[in-house]
């Protein structure tokens, strides 16, 4: 009996994430904080609560994050322009010399799991991949339309 595929893709993304963690230790930062750096990358000039979004965290905790890697000299805080009671986030020079680093190590893996698999293969396996993703993002903002109704 072979597992769903929501099963397996769940299954993929944990051997992803404690592989990478495993590789990405000798460059001193933690899943969290990698998280964060990455997705703030992606995002830069984002506000707390867009990326405590972004992350699927309580803005709390983001908050807390946010204050270490402030401390640790790898995120910068700046005034946002257009809301005096918010602040911006950026990557510090620091912070982007580790991304930079982080990077390649998650290349590496991939192609060592593409090992095998044609690049025909894999390209379908991306498409196939991008469509399912793209009918999730569909059927999650459905439901947020839903409960932003049912809630007034």
């Amino acid at each position: 009996m072979s597992d769903n595929i929501g099963f397996v893709i769940g299954d993929i993304s944990r051997l992803i994430r404690r592989t990478f963690d495993e590789r990405a230790e000798e460059i001193g930062v933690t899943r969290p904080q990698w998280r964060v750096l990455t997705w703030l990358k992606r995002n830069e000039g984002i506000n707390q609560g867009g990326l405590a979004e972004l992350l699927e965290l309580d803005a709390m905790t983001v908050c807390r994050m946010v204050d270490r890697l402030q401390e640790s000299e790898l995120i910068e805080r700046r005034p946002d322009p257009t809301d005096r009671r918010a602040w911006q986030l950026f990557l510090t020079p620091k912070a982007i010399a580790i991304t930079n680093k982080l990077r390649p190590i998650g290349e590496e893996l991939l192609q060592e799991a593409m090992d095998g698999i044609s690049e025909a293969e894999q390209e379908q396996l991306h498409h196939l991949l991008d469509q399912v993703r793209s009918r999730f993002q569909r059927i999650d903002e459905e439901a947020t339309d839903r409960r932003h109704i049912a809630n007034g």
